[in-house]
C-alpha cells in the first residue's frame, strides 16, 4: 500500500514518481484519501520540484480518467478542439468552431465561465435567451453528430479530480505551476475524446501568461504532453495586449461574433487570430493537406455562409432562438444606459492596460467577485478602438454599456485609466508570435 505521505516526500525530494504513485494520488483525489492538507502539500511538492514529460503525461491521463471519457466511433471525420488560456475579448471559440465545422470536422467543445478578469465562453452563451449550456452528455454527442459541433459548460464527472485539486491550488498558491496547468487544462479537453488540439497561449498584461517566456513554457509543456497522450497537438502564442476584436463582455462579444460570421465586420487582429488557429486545426485534423489550402477553405465557408449557418443551427439545437443571425438583439438583454467614451486630448493609443478592462467589465457586473455571482450579461465595451490609432480630443474611442449613469461614468473613468495617449507611435507587438510543436 502507497501512504500519502510517503508519495508526497518522494515527490518533495525531487524524485520521479512512478505511475502507481501518481494514479493513487489521483485516486485519493477522488475519493478523499488524501486530505486537503496532503493535497495541498503535493501541490506545493509538485511547484517546487517540477515534473518530468513522462510524469506530467501519466498525471494528466490519471486525472483524465477519474471521469467520464467520450469516444465518438459513429462519426465520420475526425475530432479536433481548441482552447485558450484566455483574455478580454477573446470570442473566437464561436467562429472556430463553427468554421471547422463547416469545413467538415466535429467540435466537441468543453467550455469554462469567467474566471477573474477574463471573459467565459459559457456565460457568453448564456447572453442568449433559452441557451442550455448543460445538455446531457448524450445529448452532447447527438447535438456534434448532428451539427457538427456543440459548446456546453464542464460536467460534474469530466475530470473530477481536476476540480478538487484546482480548488486546493486556488487557496496554496500554487495555481501557476506550469505542469499543473498543463495537467489540468488536457486532462478536460482530452477527455473529449479529441483526435487533435490547438492551443492558443495568450500572452501580454491581459493574459496568465505575462511574458513570452512564460507563454513559450507553458505552450511547449502543453504540447509536449498532449502529443505524448497520443493527441496531435500545436500551441499557437497569439497577443493580449489589448481587447481582442472590438468588444468585451458577454451580450456583446455574441453580436460580434454574428456580425463576424455574416460578414458585417471583421476586426483585423481578430480575424487573424481566427485563421491562424482555424488554419491549424484543419491541417493537424486532416482536412487540408497545407495551409494554402486550409485558408482556401476557411475563406470559401466564411464567403457562403456556411460557417455562421452552423454556428446558428447549433443556437437553435440548444434552446436558442432561430433568428440570432437576423436580429441578435431579439433574444439578448440590452444595457439601459449607452455612453460615448471620449478621448481627452490628441495623440496615438499607445499602450492598453488589458487586464484594468476586463475587471471594469466585472465591475459594471459583467463578470464575478464570487463564485455564485449573477452576471449581468448586457455590459461591457464595444466600439472600442485598436492600439495604433491616431485620434483627437474629443473622438470615441470605445461605448460602455451599463445598468446606470453612475456605472457607466465610472466604467468610463477606468477605461480612460488604462489607455496611454502618445504624441508618437509606439512599437506595437505582434498579432501572433508564433507556433511551438512538440519536441522531438
Amino acid at each position: 500500500m502507497l501512504l500519502p505521505q510517503e508519495i508526497i516526500r518522494h515527490k518533495r525530494d525531487g524524485l520521479v514518481l512512478s505511475q502507481d504513485e501518481i494514479q493513487t494520488f489521483i485516486d485519493g483525489l477522488v475519493t478523499g484519501s488524501f486530505t486537503d492538507a496532503q493535497v495541498g502539500a503535493m501541490a506545493m511538492s509538485i511547484y517546487q520540484q517540477g515534473m518530468t514529460v513522462d510524469e506530467t503525461v501519466a498525471f494528466t491521463n490519471a486525472m483524465k480518467n477519474s471521469g467520464d471519457v467520450l469516444s465518438w466511433p459513429e462519426l465520420d471525420g475526425p475530432i479536433v478542439d481548441k482552447h485558450s488560456t484566455g483574455g478580454v475579448g477573446d470570442k473566437v471559440s464561436f467562429m472556430l468552431s463553427a468554421i471547422v465545422a463547416a469545413c467538415g470536422g466535429y467540435v466537441p467543445m468543453i467550455s469554462g465561465r469567467g474566471l477573474g478578469h477574463t471573459g467565459g465562453t459559457v456565460d457568453k452563451l448564456e447572453s442568449i435567451a433559452g441557451f442550455n449550456v448543460q445538455p446531457s452528455l448524450q445529448e452532447f454527442k447527438a447535438l456534434v453528430a448532428k451539427h457538427g459541433l456543440a459548446i456546453i459548460s464542464q460536467t460534474s464527472n469530466l475530470a473530477p479530480a481536476d476540480k478538487r485539486l484546482y480548488g486546493v491550488r486556488d487557496i496554496t498558491a500554487t495555481v501557476d505551476s506550469i505542469a499543473l496547468i498543463t495537467a489540468s487544462i488536457l486532462s478536460k479537453k482530452l477527455s473529449a475524446g479529441l483526435d487533435a488540439l490547438v492551443m492558443d497561449i495568450k500572452v501580454g498584461n491581459g493574459a496568465m501568461m505575462t511574458d513570452i517566456k512564460q507563454a513559450n513554457a507553458l505552450a511547449q509543456s502543453i504540447v509536449n504532453v498532449a502529443t505524448g497522450a497520443g493527441v496531435k497537438t500545436e500551441a499557437i502564442i497569439t497577443d493580449m495586449n489589448q481587447v481582442l476584436g472590438n468588444s468585451a463582455g458577454n451580450a456583446l462579444e455574441i453580436k460580434e461574433t454574428v456580425d463576424y460570421l455574416t460578414g458585417v465586420y471583421r476586426e483585423p487582429r481578430l480575424h487573424q487570430v481566427t485563421v491562424s488557429l482555424a488554419t491549424a486545426m484543419l491541417q493537424h485534423a486532416g482536412l487540408a493537406g497545407d495551409e494554402s489550402e486550409a485558408r482556401a477553405k476557411i475563406e470559401q465557408v466564411l464567403s457562403s455562409g456556411k460557417a455562421a449557418q452552423k454556428f446558428a443551427d447549433m443556437i437553435a439545437a440548444m434552446g436558442g432562438p432561430g433568428d440570432l443571425l437576423e436580429n441578435p438583439w431579439a433574444s439578448m438583454p440590452k444595457a439601459k444606459v449607452v455612453q460615448d467614451i471620449i478621448a481627452k486630448q490628441d495623440g496615438y493609443i499607445n499602450a492598453m492596460q488589458t487586464r484594468d478592462i476586463g475587471m471594469a467589465v466585472v465591475a459594471l457586473g459583467g463578470g464575478r467577485l464570487a463564485g455564485d455571482q449573477q452576471v449581468d450579461h448586457s455590459v461591457g465595451f464595444d466600439a472600442i478602438v485598436p492600439l495604433g490609432t491616431q485620434v483627437k480630443a474629443g473622438d470615441v474611442i470605445a461605448r460602455v454599456h451599463a445598468k446606470d449613469s453612475d456605472s457607466a461614468k465610472r466604467a468610463a473613468n477606468s477605461y480612460l485609466g488604462a489607455i496611454t495617449l502618445g504624441d508618437g507611435l509606439a512599437e506595437l507587438t505582434p498579432v501572433i508570435y508564433h507556433s511551438v510543436t512538440a519536441e522531438k
